[in-house]
């Protein structure tokens, strides 16, 4: 079964003291232990995020690992990945992870494991990389669309909320044409697909909203899901 879940904030990264997103995640592998390997590309492979991420998963039940393409683990990248029941894509810099991961084969590699079963994760950058195109502020200024590996069909755009500038900017982009419609996402909201088909909308606070995003001809049309509280609601893992 393939699975993406797409954050557009929260989880460790932004709230450290609410880890209930990050456990979501990890009970979709279906392991009591699962190997859980983090992706810091798009921050540079920062060492205090790195670590921030070590801190959060060692508090929970599974077996946490991380993947630098300036400091390889291993000449065997496919089978590395191949080894793990969930991949987790820290945030940053889209552009500047994808152009890497390219150079690495690194997409082609991911592309495979999630054929495999091995379920995909991210936040923010981590969670562009897996639509056909995203907004993101890789480059200083205005935000803008960029091209994705394409697991999900459509757009997606993070800190729905978190950003002031960031609705303002996806209805432009769809208004001109230069955007897909897909899906956004405030901070602490979260999208989980399954085998390429939105399954949940969940958040760890009753405030974060998800959204399907799409140009109406005349105006956005903007369509808010239904939102499962993950702090509030027993969740299993899919079937």
């Amino acid at each position: 079964m393939r699975q993406i879940i797409a954050m557009g904030g929260g989880g460790f990264t932004m709230e450290p003291g609410d880890l209930s997103l990050d456990q979501y995640i990890l009970k979709q592998t279906g392991k009591p232990k699962p190997k859980v390997c983090f992706i810091p590309t798009a921050s540079g492979d920062s060492e205090n995020y790195t670590l921030r991420y070590f801190e959060a998963f060692s508090r929970l039940e599974c077996s946490p690992s991380y993947l630098s393409l300036f400091r390889l683990p291993t000449a065997d990248l496919e089978g590395f990945i191949l080894e793990q029941d969930l991949v987790y894509v820290g945030g940053g810099n889209t552009r500047s992870m994808l152009a890497l991961w390219r150079e690495w084969e690194l997409a082609s590699i991911l592309k495979k494991a999630y054929g495999a079963g091995v379920v995909m994760a991210g936040i923010s950058a981590g969670a562009n990389c897996w639509f056909e195109q995203c907004t993101t502020d890789s480059v200083p200024g205005a935000l803008r669309t960029w091209p994705c590996l394409g697991f999900i069909r459509g757009s997606f755009s993070p800190h729905y909320d978190g950003e002031p500038e960031r609705r303002p900017a996806l209805h432009r982009l769809l208004k001109d044409g230069q955007i897909l419609a897909g899906y956004a996402a405030d901070d602490g909201a979260a999208l989980h697909f399954v085998e390429g088909q939105l399954l949940h909308a969940i958040c760890s606070k009753p405030t974060a909203k998800a959204y399907q995003v799409a140009w109406g001809g005349e105006h956005v049309v903007e369509e808010a899901l239904s939102m499962m509280n993950v702090n509030a609601t027993s969740v299993s893992a899919s079937s």
